[in-house]
């Protein structure tokens, strides 16, 4: 293929289909903006959840409106023989898949400077989720992706690149994503490219369980401080995914960082 081309992961001009992608923790947030998102763009979405079924129902009816055919698929992403069957499911109902957005995550309660209280199994917990599942749905789609040539996104954070009052095995978690992502798209190149997107502040149920509240106070200073005036939204994630997904053929490792201009200038 030339480099003008068209990529492989385009619509199949002898059957028409649409193209297929898997979206983890897309019950709601991130994953349900980037499902929809992508749903727009033209691809039937694999929506996995693992405990919020009627959510995940939601982002379904969602992605239908929106144009794409939605299958539902709960898996627990640390669990590595049901990441497998996931992705046999995905493969029996779509027949391909173009594109991979490793969003399902979890974190801890305990406050950053809480270390008595940081048990290994409660930092183990996050960090199966949040590193090792990205590694095994990865590789269990690895085979799938590698004949449209796909695109892999994980959903990373600001506070993976720099200190933030975020419990200590999130961050750490999210800073081993990243490290990941450039190791896999050292390692899955040519064929796959493998981003990430690291997002700063955003508005939804997320940062309402972290700040508690204190979110409208918290969140008005942050956006007071962020030189584009507001703080971060899902659907400004989605967007990045989504280009990084459909465009940008030529980038591959990168980070990318979604906060209006915070951390660059502060």
């Amino acid at each position: 293929m030339g480099p003008d081309a068209a990529p492989p992961s385009g619509p199949d001009e002898h059957t028409g289909g649409r193209r297929a992608a898997l979206v983890t923790g897309a019950s709601s947030g991130i994953g349900r903006a980037t499902a929809v998102h992508l749903a727009r763009a033209g691809f039937d979405i694999a929506i996995n959840y693992s405990r919020s079924e009627g959510d995940a129902r939601r982002t379904a009816s969602e992605v239908e409106a929106a144009g794409g055919r939605a299958l539902l698929c709960r898996c627990d992403v640390s669990d590595d023989p049901a990441v497998r069957a996931m992705l046999a499911e995905v493969d029996a109902a779509f027949g391909r898949l173009d594109a991979l957005v490793n969003n399902a995550g979890t974190t801890s309660r305990v406050g950053p400077k809480d270390f008595d209280a940081m048990t290994a199994d409660e930092w183990d917990r996050v960090f199966a989720v949040n590193v090792r599942g990205t590694f095994q749905v990865t590789r269990a789609a690895a085979p799938l992706l590698r004949l449209r040539q796909g695109s892999v996104v994980n959903t990373a954070s600001i506070v993976g690149l720099r200190p933030g009052p975020q419990p200590l095995p999130y961050a750490a978690s999210k800073a081993a994503v990243i490290n990941l992502t450039r190791l896999l798209a050292l390692n899955l190149a040519p064929d796959i490219r493998v981003n990430a997107v690291a997002p700063g502040w955003m508005h939804g149920d997320w940062m309402t369980r972290m700040l508690g509240d204190r979110y409208d106070d918290l969140m008005a200073r942050r956006a007071k401080a962020t030189p584009l005036g507001r703080c971060a939204t899902a659907s400004d994630v989605a967007e990045v995914i989504v280009g990084l997904i459909t465009g940008n053929r030529f980038v591959n490792g990168e980070v990318v960082v979604i906060d209006g201009g915070y951390a660059a200038t502060t």
